[in-house]
């Protein structure tokens, strides 16, 4: 396939500070960071205090010079803006400015392009393109032709013949990639309900993006499930998990659980992608319990936290238990491991903190575990055999009327053995 040439993206970050908001520096600093996972050098930033931004250009109209001059003064090529623009401000902006112009928007939903591997995160991600074109297409049009390839253009999926589809026939495309995203988000329904069914606890792992969440799950699987050769992809990079990962993580007295890996979360993520992602982050509502992964070193950690929580709200995810697992707490002066009530100061990279971490997981999800005796039957093998798969069995003795068991067992197995119970029951 003939490769697009890239030309060399150097780009001047605008944003607004609506009524001084005070994360507005973290997310302009955020918006560089972006950029930086798309391969485009930022070259000046140029930000506006405003009551409401500019309906007509997003800036005050006096601020586009200035726009223009750091363009020329440093060879930029492309204006990225931190909030979502529409339609109309796209147009007036790429004419004044006589340059592309792309916004925080799309920027996330191109990093998201590049990162998709399976078949269902890039439908997610095409579906979530497709539906923030529709209504800029005519900016979009004229965009394509100041610039080849890039940011914004060069996106999997989403090529420069697709943005020349007209309306009816993008909205085509979003009705059958839908379709086919449904099918696949009723095959993941299906899973989950055959692991609700096998009664195993399933705890996800949730928070900002590249906080560690993949870091702990393989560090997990090395500790204590090592025969388990798929380990999930862990990079020091924005959005490196897009797919949701499921492992098992066995414990040592026949207790397991499945532990998730699920997408980070940003500040301002487009609500097309929230959307799209809806049955993937499905599998986060659906969690026994919650493992908040918080990058500890970052001194804006509780306004990440923050986002975090709402992002969770919105998705409809409210009321589960949820553990703090303050990652990366060995590049601060805290000293680890330890444990503060629900919060874990830990290092996944250093490998410290993780059977803490695990300590509390167990004391979350196996509460409704009980202690007993039970006398079986010798003709009742099978029952002794699924007992020693599925219990925790501390003692066994051979009495003459069968096998007798001291075990830790499920609520769920003791009602269904309740016949064999003996007593001595704790």
């Amino acid at each position: 396939m003939e490769q697009l040439v890239q030309l060399e993206q150097k780009a001047v970050l605008v944003g607004v500070n609506l009524n001084d908001q005070d994360d507005f520096e973290y997310s302009m600093e955020e918006l560089a960071n972006l950029a930086e996972a798309c391969e485009v050098e930022v070259v000046a930033t140029l930000s506006q205090n405003l009551p409401k931004v500019n309906p007509s250009h997003y800036i005050g109209t006096g601020k586009i010079q200035e726009v223009v001059a750091l363009l020329e003064g440093n060879e930029g090529n492309l204006v990225i803006f931190n909030d979502e623009l529409s339609p109309s401000q796209i147009r007036n902006l790429e004419s004044d400015l006589k340059c592309k112009v792309i916004d925080r928007t799309i920027l996330i939903l191109d990093i998201f392009a590049r990162r998709a591997k399976t078949r269902e995160a890039q439908l997610q991600v095409e579906v979530a393109q497709l539906k923030y074109m529709l209504p800029r297409l005519v900016g979009l049009r004229e965009s394509l032709g100041r610039q080849s390839g890039g940011v914004g253009t060069k996106n999997r999926g989403v090529g420069e013949t697709k943005l020349e589809l007209d309306r009816r026939r993008i909205e085509e495309k979003i009705t059958m990639l839908s379709r086919e995203l449904e099918a696949l988000a009723a095959h993941r329904q299906i899973q989950r309900k055959q692991r609700k069914k096998s009664d195993i606890p399933v705890v996800s792992l949730v928070g900002y993006t590249n906080a560690g969440k993949s870091t702990i799950m393989n560090a997990m699987l090395e500790t204590y499930n090592p025969a388990q050769e798929k380990q999930v992809l862990e990079k020091d990079m924005l959005f490196a998990t897009l797919e949701t990962s499921v492992r098992s993580i066995p414990l040592q007295d026949n207790k397991s659980f499945l532990l998730t890996d699920t997408v980070g979360f940003v500040s301002k993520l487009p609500h097309h992608l929230v959307k799209a992602f809806r049955s993937t982050l499905e599998e986060v509502a659906e969690a026994d319990l919650l493992i908040h992964v918080v990058d500890y070193a970052n001194p804006e950690f509780e306004r990440l936290i923050q986002i975090t929580n709402e992002t969770l709200k919105e998705i409809g995810v409210t009321d589960i238990p949820t553990i703090y697992a303050y990652n990366k707490a060995d590049l601060t002066e805290h000293s680890i491991p330890e444990v503060q009530g629900d919060k874990v100061y830990m290092s996944a990279k250093g490998r410290i903190g993780i059977p803490e971490l695990v300590e509390q997981i167990r004391r979350q999800i196996f509460k409704d575990y009980i202690r007993c005796y039970m006398l079986i039957p010798y003709d009742q093998g099978a029952v002794v055999s699924y007992l020693n798969e599925q219990a925790n069995i501390l003692e066994t003795s051979y009495e003459e009327e069968g096998t007798k068991l001291y075990m830790e067992c499920r609520l769920s197995d003791y009602g269904k053995y309740k016949q064999y119970v003996i007593e001595g029951t704790e």
